[in-house]
Formats: C-alpha cells, sequence, structure tokens
C-alpha cells in the first residue's frame, strides 16, 4: 500500500478518531500505519447515484425469436436429445 495522505499511526488514529472523521468528510484520505507501515486508509465514501427503473428504456432489444431457439436447446439438453456444445 502506498500512503496517498498523511500518516497517523493507530495510537493517534485512535485517540483522535472523531477528528480524523472530520477530515475524511472534507475530503482528505488519512493513511494509519502500525510500526511506521502503512496498514489502511480512511477514505470518503462516494455517495451512489440512485438507482432508476426505466434507465435503459428504449436502449435495449429484446428478440423473442432468438429466446425461443435457446429456450428449446436448453429444454432438449435437459431431455438429454441433444449434447451440449462446447
Amino acid at each position: 500500500m502506498t500512503a496517498d495522505g498523511p500518516v497517523v499511526n493507530v495510537h493517534e488514529a485512535k485517540t483522535n478518531l472523531s477528528k480524523l472523521l472530520e477530515r475524511v468528510e472534507k475530503g482528505e484520505t488519512i493513511v494509519i500505519a502500525r510500526a511506521g507501515r502503512p496498514v489502511a486508509e480512511l477514505i470518503p465514501v462516494r455517495a451512489s447515484k440512485p438507482f432508476v427503473f426505466g434507465a435503459l428504456q428504449g436502449q435495449l432489444v429484446w428478440d423473442d425469436d432468438a429466446w425461443d431457439a435457446e429456450k428449446a436447446e436448453v429444454a432438449a439438453m435437459f431431455n438429454d436429445e441433444i449434447e451440449p456444445g462446447p
């Protein structure tokens, strides 16, 4: 792990966690080290975009004929009528 921000030792992180979190909330990344070796990072949480149903409406095409052919092939495999392909 490379140190991408200010480095604090574990004792300092435990003692000043609230202050460190305030800094992280402002966008800073804090590296926590044990015996001078970086072991963890406190990083800001990225806000996720809300899921929108129908966002891809009109962008996807469904081919019913292709699906029916696939269903028949899969059904035939389950009925031991044909061997699965490579």
